[in-house]
């Protein structure tokens, strides 16, 4: 009998490993946030058989420069969950592969590429938002913010955390956003009248919300998902939309031009923009790319829609490096060591 019991486990060791081989190995260039990738993984390897996902992540700027960077020798099979003002640069370097996935008909016309095929298509939607944490309010004094020109009051210096834009999706769909709704030269105007009142610019875009709700500061600006996920943890902040207008910025998925896994790096695809998999999406997000997905997210404010600005994504990624480097050389001193 326990020869018969061992013989049985060595055949399920085998066929274990036999199964692990046959499988494809996607490695998986992402921004997601990390409580999101375990989730993600498991749904994708359930429903595209014969995947096995190996995530590379990180903020936004470093994995659209390391993605820049590895041009003529690429590591990555997909992307999925980058900002698209990332992907749209990465278009404009033919570094997409042109692939409209099954199904991408049904999704959002704003959430997907206008070529044919296409080279992206969108995830979900999220809106730059400021973390109010009502108790440092409360011991300092301070007034609650209801806009951006609210957080210009010398009663907030250094008061203010936000994320760099040259490394943080957030901190660019920021800047873009200010940029949009008051022109350009308005925009850097009330930038460098903020920068008074900035104790540190981060290199992630969750970290002001994460560092307001312990205390850290009065005010986080972050994005709207983090910060409602935070207060639904019982953090002591109110997720503010800024009645100026709000930016916002799509995450989406796309294969890397030069992948040698191109037919399950085509699968994945077709599963990201399914009805499913946005309903995964939509456990995080309140905004997502297919318009039948039924989201769950609590206690978001109700309001948001209304305020997000009139942006031209295109645009504004084709000066994303200009914009960037006129960024640093403003306002860089005050950024966290990396």
């Amino acid at each position: 009998m326990r020869r018969l019991l061992l013989t049985s486990l060595a055949f399920l060791a085998l066929g274990s490993a036999a199964e692990a081989q046959s499988r494809t190995r996607l490695t998986v260039y992402t921004a997601l946030e990390n409580e999101q990738l375990a989730p993600f993984k498991a749904a994708a390897e359930r429903a595209v058989p014969g995947i096995e996902i190996a995530w590379v992540r990180d903020s936004t700027g470093i994995i659209t420069a390391r993605l820049i960077a590895e041009r003529a020798n690429p590591r990555a099979d997909v992307i999925w969950g980058l900002s698209v003002f990332s992907l749209l640069a990465l278009e404009g370097q033919d570094m997409l592969e042109p692939y409209t996935p099954s199904g991408a008909a049904a999704l959002r016309p704003n959430f997907r590429s206008s070529r044919e095929p296409m080279t992206w298509t969108g995830m979900d939607a999220f809106v730059s938002a400021i973390c109010f944490n009502r108790v440092v309010a409360a011991q300092r004094g301070l007034p609650r913010p209801t806009s951006w020109a609210d957080l210009l009051q010398p009663a907030f210096r250094n008061q203010v955390a936000m994320p760099n834009p040259a490394s943080s999706g957030t901190g660019f769909l920021t800047m873009a956003g200010w940029i949009s709704s008051q022109g350009e030269a308005p925009a850097w105007d009330f930038m460098t009248r903020l920068h008074d009142n900035i104790q540190v610019y981060t290199h992630s875009g969750s970290a002001p919300c994460n560092n307001a709700a312990r205390g850290e500061y009065a005010v986080g600006l972050s994005f709207d998902m983090r910060s409602v996920a935070l207060r639904n943890q019982g953090a002591p902040i109110d997720v503010i939309v800024p009645t100026d207008g709000v930016g916002f910025d799509l995450e989406a998925t796309a294969i890397l031009r030069g992948t040698r896994n191109l037919d399950a790096a085509r699968r994945l695809v077709d599963w990201t923009v399914s009805r499913e998999a946005n309903e995964l999406y939509g456990r995080f997000y309140a905004l997502v790319a297919h318009p039948e997905a039924v989201t769950t997210v609590q206690n978001y404010p109700a309001d948001f829609a209304e305020r997000l600005v009139n942006q031209d994504f295109a645009a504004l990624a084709g000066r994303r490096d200009e914009l960037l480097r006129e960024w640093a050389r403003r306002f860089d001193g005050k950024s966290a060591p990396r």
